[in-house]
């Protein structure tokens, strides 16, 4: 596998090499000083250009960074951002992957944005104002207003009957979507604002809840992992109880340091409820 600073000088070298390419920005998780290092680290960089057309006209230009298992460009997927710029998600055949996004040099201050996990590698005009230290605070958990509060613990419950529903059915697709896609869902917003709540709201959970492992306490974590199932209905169905006590849990330490009520009778309710569907009473 070839090493990081071989990357960086493949990444660096390719960009300086070609006139049309102005600028470089290294974005993600290797631009965070807080992210876990490993092997699996994409390389998700940016080249400001010009001339930008002239890249699609040469598609092979990009085999310069090596041999490649797969090639993704997601401008020609089913639904491209069509924002102007162009992006090649490359995976090599060393383990190595590279997200190479290409913005116009006219437009590059409009789409680059502001993202706090940036990195300025190279300026051949000095065009690129100087980026504050990089850190993950545009990732950070947010604080809920009360109305995403109360949304969230209302539809949390309010969806746990479709999925009862869809297990008496015998309808596992529908019953294992609602529960994974919408309950799970809620309650991964909730675990994301317990995080955020118990650490001032000056920590990121990680893209996709990915360091929930490191924030949430042991016991929380351990009860995080019962949530899961296979497709036996009483595993499904303890996986729902595991949930709803996990949510309780969270809800309640979040509305306490929110200064939000959270609604006791309807988790009343909905236990009763789930427990007469599954007895079949």
């Amino acid at each position: 596998m070839r090493s990081e600073r071989e990357m960086y000088e493949l990444i660096l070298g390719t960009a300086d090499a070609d006139a049309r390419v102005r600028a470089v920005v290294l974005n993600g998780s290797r631009a965070n000083p807080d992210a876990p290092k490993d092997e699996f680290q994409d390389y998700d960089i940016v080249y400001i250009v010009k001339d930008i057309g002239s890249f699609a006209d040469d598609p092979g230009w990009i085999d310069v960074f090596g041999l490649r298992v797969m090639l993704q460009k997601p401008e020609e997927m089913r639904e491209p951002a069509g924002d102007g710029s162009v992006a090649y998600l490359m995976l090599f055949s060393d383990g190595n992957r590279i997200d190479l996004t290409l913005l116009p040099v006219e437009r590059y201050e409009e789409l680059l944005g502001s993202d706090s996990e940036s990195i300025l590698l190279l300026d051949k005009d000095g065009i690129v104002p100087p980026f504050p230290p990089a850190s993950d605070r545009d990732y950070w958990a947010k604080p809920p207003s009360k109305l995403e509060y109360d949304s969230c613990c209302n539809d949390f419950l309010w969806c746990m009957q479709n999925v009862a529903k869809g297990i008496r059915r015998d309808e596992l697709p529908y019953a294992m979507r609602m529960l994974h896609l919408v309950v799970y869902g809620e309650l991964h917003w909730m675990l994301d604002w317990t995080i955020g709540a118990e650490h001032d709201f000056a920590v990121s959970p990680g893209k996709l809840g990915k360091y929930y492992k490191r924030y949430l306490g042991a016991g929380d974590y351990a009860l995080y992992k019962s949530i899961y199932s296979d497709a036996d209905c009483d595993h499904i169905w303890d996986s729902m109880f595991a949930a709803m006590e996990l949510f309780q849990r969270c809800a309640r330490r979040v509305g306490e340091r929110m200064g939000y009520a959270y609604d006791e009778e309807d988790e009343r309710n909905m236990r009763a409820y789930l427990g007469r569907v599954r007895s079949g009473a």
